[in-house]
């Protein structure tokens, strides 16, 4: 049973909620997102917040109901804030840069890696060492952050390759003679 849901969700300055039927738009100063709810959660707009609420006793509507709130906290932080990941790339020659609005790595492969940028996601390198992976979304900014990771994750001998900023790579002792 959720605890976090059965508070409402308060709405910021500045950001219009509107509930019609099954779908939550949230509007900001950033942008746009909308939620499509689940058969067994229903969602009202009332002074100043909002509030979900399971439909049924159901045990699947239990684990949706804090599910859904918590994902339209997230909606209200990204239009008014946003997320962003920053990568870290570390390694004799590699470099990353931008054409266009495509990514361009030299991560070690005998070949250049283009990535193409999703729609409503910004990258920005501001060294050729390091990614800023910007969006109001927090799962698409997660999800191209750690497609980019996965291209070349780092190793635990030299720590060659894609680290998120804070993150400890183990390292391993290497050959002894």
């Amino acid at each position: 049973m959720s605890r976090i849901a059965k508070h409402p969700i308060k709405i910021p300055a500045g950001v219009e909620v509107k509930v019609n039927g099954k779908k939550i738009t949230v509007k900001g100063k950033k942008g746009e997102l909308v939620l499509d709810l689940v058969s067994d959660i229903g969602a009202e707009v009332k002074d100043g917040a909002v509030t979900v609420k399971p439909l049924s006793k159901a045990r699947f509507a239990t684990n949706m109901w804090g599910t859904t709130a918590a994902n339209l906290r997230c909606m209200m932080k990204g239009v008014t804030d946003g997320y962003s990941k920053k990568l870290l790339l570390e390694g004799v020659g590699f470099r990353a840069a931008l054409k266009g609005k495509d990514l361009v790595l030299q991560i070690g492969f005998s070949h250049e890696v283009n990535y193409k940028t999703p729609a409503g996601i910004e990258i920005k390198v501001p060294k050729q060492t390091e990614l800023e992976v910007t969006g109001i979304d927090k799962q698409k900014v997660g999800q191209v952050a750690a497609e980019i990771y996965w291209m070349k994750p780092p190793e635990p001998y030299k720590g060659k390759g894609f680290r998120f900023e804070g993150q400890h790579v183990r390292r391993k002792e290497g050959k002894k003679k």
